[in-house]
């Protein structure tokens, strides 16, 4: 299928009566079971026209029968039609608004750097470029990793767009004097085949160097954009790793679900004595240690590979204890019909934890599904701290980096919680 047309048919997708209430309240998607016909001939993946059930225009989307998000929706407004004139409004609005809200990151970790111009203090950022329905390009994520864009398309209309989106970017970033050396495309998420699409990864364009350097915080990282977790490195956390730095000067820190070191390499630039960084990738630890030579950190960070539900029991049966543990583990549900065994995974990790904190000491956690939504994720830490005999003073509660904005109305898009807590002992 070609990545470089839009279809535009004239097929009109009506809405059931007292339906479309997520869209209405300021979401992107009509469901499957909102519909109650569609006329006119369309094949999937084609533009459509939505309307209410007493024929009143909603919008512009993308129709998929294959997924039971029927219709993606791209545009509210009658003269603002879905084509690539549209394509690239949206995109320079992305890359304006990751401008503004990364003005001061800029400023301080890359114009410090003697970047001559803005163009390549532009070019050394590294940001989230497009955030799905949240930046009305649903199914399309793209994050900047400096020189190098990796896209992830997961929706079939707008994959069919693919082309004209990446063309787009290209067009804004050289405006601003702004370096692209490489695309990587890393759609090989299952959820494509839900949408009738082939999971599939690879350059776009010519080849280049997949392992990329990038800093952020002052703290560099190399990011396998080919072989790492999803685009390569969790660009939502960048703010939440700084805020720990401040508990952790000459404290004993163990980072779960480590990664690629990230929370363990801030704990250590925030004066750390010693940082133990936990992961159950072999490729991921391997480069959590590259990551701490990279910035000379290696004497105070070590990384061990093993399930963290296996090893937390195992260092609290040793008597261990830590100043400040950290805990960012991977989403534990990707459904809603699997809320319960995810509250019981999210439970268990926060007690465990929370028992390895010394009297005083900080915990931070965080849960990345936004299925396990504020309220419950509070409430599930409140339980395990029951049960664990700790009492919780909160000290901050922080979401997702601002390059990654939520969209009111829009479940989805506000998935990143992230707490961090002193343990006190039960009085």
């Amino acid at each position: 299928m070609e990545n470089n047309k839009i279809v535009v048919s004239e097929a009109v997708v009506m809405i059931k009566r007292g339906e479309g209430r997520e869209f209405k309240a300021g979401g992107a998607w009509i469901y499957d079971n909102e519909v109650a016909s569609v006329k006119g001939s369309f094949e999937n993946g084609d533009v459509v026209e939505v309307h209410d059930f007493d024929d009143y225009f909603l919008g512009y989307g993308v129709i998929n029968t294959n997924s039971k998000i029927r219709v993606r929706m791209m545009s509210r407004k009658k003269d603002h039609p879905v084509n690539e004139e549209l394509i690239k409004t949206r995109v320079k609005a992305a890359w304006e608004y990751r401008k503004a809200v990364m003005a001061e990151y800029v400023d301080r970790f890359l114009l410090s750097d003697g970047c001559k111009d803005m163009g390549e203090a532009y070019t050394k950022l590294s940001c989230r470029l497009v955030f799905g329905e949240a930046d009305f390009l649903p199914g399309i994520t793209i994050d900047k990793f400096a020189d190098v864009l990796v896209i992830e398309s997961l929706a079939l209309g707008t994959d069919r767009m693919k082309d004209i989106i990446l063309g787009a970017c290209k067009d804004v970033f050289k405006e601003d004097g702004v370096t692209i050396r490489g695309i990587y495309e890393r759609s090989d998420a299952k959820v494509r085949e839900l949408e009738g699409l082939e999971r599939t990864k690879g350059f776009i364009g010519e080849e280049f160097d997949t392992k990329v350097l990038i800093e952020e915080n002052g703290i560099k990282y190399f990011v396998d954009v080919e072989n790492g977790q999803k685009t390569g490195f969790f660009l939502d956390q960048k703010f939440n790793r700084q805020s720990i730095r401040g508990l952790c000067k000459g404290k004993k820190v163990l980072d779960c679900f480590t990664h690629t070191g990230s929370f363990a390499l801030n704990a250590a630039a925030g004066g750390a004595s010693s940082v133990l960084g936990v992961d159950a990738s072999d490729l991921g630890c391997e480069q959590a240690r590259e990551n701490a030579g990279l910035n000379g950190v290696q004497d105070r960070v070590s990384f061990q590979c093993a399930d963290v539900f296996e090893l937390l029991p195992e260092l609290e049966r040793k008597g261990e204890k830590f100043d400040v543990v950290i805990l960012d583990p991977p989403a534990f549900t990707k459904s809603r019909a699997s809320i319960k065994k995810a509250t019981t995974g999210y439970k268990e990790i926060n007690m465990r934890g929370m028992k390895l904190v010394k009297d005083g000491g900080y915990l931070a956690t965080c849960s990345c599904s936004h299925f396990m939504d504020e309220e419950l994720f509070l409430k599930t830490i409140k339980e395990a701290a029951r049960d664990a005999h700790k009492r919780l003073r909160q000290i901050e509660f922080r979401q997702q980096a601002a390059d990654h904005p939520i969209l009111v109305g829009g479940a989805a898009s506000y998935y990143l919680k992230f707490v961090i807590y002193q343990v006190v002992d039960e009085m």
